[in-house]
């Protein structure tokens, strides 16, 4: 077991085990026990009451976090000519088609989400098995298949995120930074909590949401009261 710094034993007790906090206290305390010197990441995890391998017990879906991410998004827009301009115009980092498909063919992945349109998913099929482990992998259900790329490149731009629940029922997700205000760290959370409520599949019995935790990079996990959300 790694022995704790003098930072990290000078909020251990700060965090009370088996306690759940609400909400609104939990985005005041987790910026009190981060310790980094780095402006650390936040990040949420929910255990869900699903069974992920059956098909209509998937939950996966997009948010809108009211603060944004905190983070620089490069965003790949893989578009016919005549939109071209429109994509740059809303922000995207990179845009064109073939070129940046050989790109992705001699190994370069460096962006964080790739927008194309449903004409150009022939040729972007053609580097899913380097772009799919990545998760680069354009999706409708996440909205990034489209034919208003350059709606869907704002959207990513000003904090638009996706996610989906794992093998083990678990949705992982960075919600922005430790630097926000306490105010923007509920927002942010509050909205990507009540967005996975409201997707709770038909099939899936007994307790949806099992346990709620918010951190930032490095510290202590934090129990978040289901009921403080709602």
């Amino acid at each position: 077991m790694s022995k704790l710094t003098k930072n990290q034993k000078s909020v251990a007790d700060k965090v009370e085990a088996g306690r759940a906090y609400s909400l609104k206290e939990a985005a005041e305390l987790v910026k009190e026990i981060t310790t980094t010197k780095f402006d650390a990441s936040l990040d949420i995890d929910m255990r869900l009451g699903v069974d992920p391998r059956k098909a209509n017990q998937m939950v996966r879906g997009v948010v809108s976090l009211p603060a944004g991410t905190g983070k620089t998004t490069r965003v790949l827009c893989l578009c016919t000519p005549d939109v071209e301009a429109a994509a740059k115009e809303a922000g995207a980092d990179y845009v064109g088609l073939d070129e940046y498909i050989d790109k992705i063919k001699g190994g370069w992945t460096d962006i964080d989400v790739i927008i194309t349109m449903p004409s150009c998913m022939g040729k972007v099929g053609a580097v899913g098995r380097i772009l799919g482990p990545r998760g680069l992998m354009p999706n409708p259900k996440s909205g990034t298949v489209t034919m208003d790329v350059a709606k869907a490149v704002k959207d990513v731009k000003s904090g638009k995120i996706d996610f989906k629940v794992d093998k083990a029922g678990i949705i992982h997700a960075s919600i922005g930074k430790v630097a926000f205000t306490p105010e923007q760290i509920y927002e942010n959370a509050k909205e990507f909590i009540s967005t996975v409520i409201k997707l709770k599949p038909a099939a899936a019995k007994g307790t949806y949401i099992k346990s709620i935790f918010i951190s930032s990079t490095m510290s202590k996990g934090i129990k978040i009261d289901p009921k403080s959300v709602e």
